[in-house]
C-alpha cells in the first residue's frame, strides 16, 4: 500500500471528486506518436483511478471525457475516440458491475452516434442497481450547453404554466441541470498543466477546491490522486464566511 494513502483522513474525503483529463495529445507527441495513442493509454489512468476511488470510498467522481467543443477536432480523432469509448465500455462494463460501481452519463447524447448511444445505455442498464462508486461520464458536455438546456426547459415550464417566474430559484435551476441527481463537487483535479476549467459544470464548481498538477492524464495514478486529496484536506473551506465563523460552526 502506498505511504500517501496513510495520510489521508478517511473521515474527510471528498465526497464528489471531477476531473479533466488532460495531456492525452501532448503526452503522445512527446513520445513521436498519434493523439490517439494518448487517448488508448489514458484509459488506463482511468480504470485505476476509478479503482483509487472506489478503495478510498469517495462517493461520486466525475470524469470530463469528452465536451461539446471535441467535436470540431479532425474527423480520424472523433471516429477514433467514439471506437475507443465503444470498445473501452464494452470491456470495463463487466468489472464495474463486478465493483458494485455504477455508470452515469451526462451531456448531449443525440450527437452521439447510434452505436455508442447503445452500447452506453446497455452499460448503464447493467450497472444501473449498483450501490457503490457513481462514475459519471461527462461526454459531448458543456457547462454552457448545459446551463442553456436548463434556461430553455425552465422557459417551457413557464410558458405552459406549469411553473411561476416567482417560484424560480436556485433549486429551480438546479433540477434541471445534468447533474441534478449528484452533490457538487467538493475537489476539481486537472492534469497537464493547464490553469482552466474548459467549460466544465460551470455551475456545480461554485465553491469546488480546484487542483492543477503537470502530469500528463496518461501518466495519472493513484499516487497522483491521492496527493490531490491531502492537498484539499489541508484546505480550509470557508464558503465566503470568515475562518473564525467556520471554526466555530466546526467546534458545534
Amino acid at each position: 500500500m502506498s505511504a500517501l494513502v496513510e495520510q489521508i483522513d478517511k473521515q474527510r474525503l471528498p465526497r464528489h471528486i471531477a476531473i479533466i483529463m488532460d495531456g492525452n495529445g501532448r503526452w503522445a507527441k512527446e513520445k513521436g506518436e498519434d493523439r490517439l495513442f494518448g487517448h488508448f493509454h489514458g484509459v488506463e489512468s482511468v480504470r485505476n483511478i476509478v479503482e483509487g476511488c472506489a478503495e478510498l470510498g469517495v462517493e461520486y467522481l466525475t470524469l470530463y471525457a469528452f465536451s461539446t467543443e471535441n467535436w470540431d477536432r479532425p474527423e480520424y480523432e472523433v471516429v477514433g475516440l467514439m471506437e475507443l469509448l465503444v470498445n473501452t465500455i464494452r470491456k470495463e462494463v463487466e468489472s464495474l458491475n463486478k465493483n458494485n460501481i455504477r455508470l452515469h452519463v451526462i451531456g448531449d447524447m443525440s450527437m452521439l452516434p447510434d452505436y455508442a448511444k447503445k452500447e452506453l445505455d446497455e452499460a448503464l442498464e447493467i450497472t444501473r442497481k449498483n450501490t457503490g462508486l457513481n462514475l459519471i461520464m461527462a461526454l459531448s458536455y458543456s457547462g454552457r450547453w448545459e446551463l442553456l438546456n436548463a434556461v430553455k426547459n425552465i422557459a417551457y415550464e413557464v410558458k405552459s404554466g406549469r411553473l411561476n417566474v416567482e417560484a424560480i430559484n436556485q433549486d429551480t435551476l438546479q433540477r434541471y441541470l445534468c447533474t441534478s441527481g449528484f452533490p457538487d463537487p467538493e475537489l476539481m483535479i486537472r492534469t497537464s498543466g493547464e490553469y482552466r476549467i474548459s467549460n466544465f459544470l460551470l455551475y456545480q464548481l461554485a465553491y469546488a477546491e480546484l487542483y492543477f498538477t503537470n502530469v500528463r492524464w496518461p501518466d495519472f495514478r493513484k499516487d497522483n490522486l491521492y496527493e490531490a486529496i491531502i492537498d484539499y484536506q489541508g484546505r480550509e473551506r470557508r464558503f465566503g464566511k470568515t475562518s473564525e465563523q467556520v471554526t466555530v460552526e466546526d467546534k458545534a
